[in-house]
């Protein structure tokens, strides 16, 4: 696959990305580089190579879910900046 500049303004349309036509010829030379790179892996034979499910051997450890009282709305409320009788009071964000 080879990027032209349609192609270039179609991906820039999709991936939401604005820049300048003359970095449009820089753009399309490092992608054409990356793609070229990328059709050499096709060559790699991987006939008797497993597909990988983790990329590494860690696991993770969780805690086992427990159940516990939460906390009560007057211990909920009492590090709160601002408060107004049982609610948080925040600035206001919409217009």
């Amino acid at each position: 696959m080879i990027i032209n500049k349609e192609t270039l303004k179609n991906i820039a349309h999709l991936a939401r990305l604005d820049f300048e036509e003359k970095e449009a010829d820089k753009m399309i030379l490092n992608m054409n580089k990356i793609l070229t790179w990328m059709e050499q892996l096709n060559e790699v034979n991987t006939d008797n190579v497993m597909p990988l499910i983790h990329i590494s051997r860690e696991i993770n450890v969780l805690r086992e879910d427990v159940v516990k009282p939460s906390l009560s709305h007057e211990k909920g409320l009492l590090n709160a900046p601002k408060k107004d009788s049982n609610y948080f009071r925040v600035p206001k964000v919409i217009e």
